[in-house]
């Protein structure tokens, strides 16, 4: 019999946010999703994957962060096709 027992940890308040979206797509919840990292950790008899710092330069750095940010902006138009940004586009001429 599994005996299970209540676990706390500190979390960012967005990347639990995008977790937690990203875990619901997959039919999961957060709970679930941490069981299956820490299973696969104990097969892996460490983390299951490899942890390194990315190389991107500073300027590469800033341009995603604007990208996240302009994605996230609700007054940033968005387009279903281009035909719907071509005629969006062809409109400020």
């Amino acid at each position: 019999m599994t005996t299970t027992v209540a676990t706390q940890i500190r979390i960012d308040k967005e990347v639990k946010k995008e977790a937690n979206e990203l875990f619901d797509d997959l039919g999961l919840d957060m709970s679930s999703a941490v069981n299956i990292f820490l299973r696969q950790c104990i097969m892996h008899d460490g983390l299951p994957f490899e942890v390194e710092r990315p190389k991107y330069s500073a300027s590469t750095l800033s341009a995603m962060e604007e990208a996240k940010k302009i994605s996230r902006d609700p007054n940033v138009p968005g387009y279903n096709s281009m035909a719907e940004l071509k005629a969006a586009l062809l409109e400020g001429d």
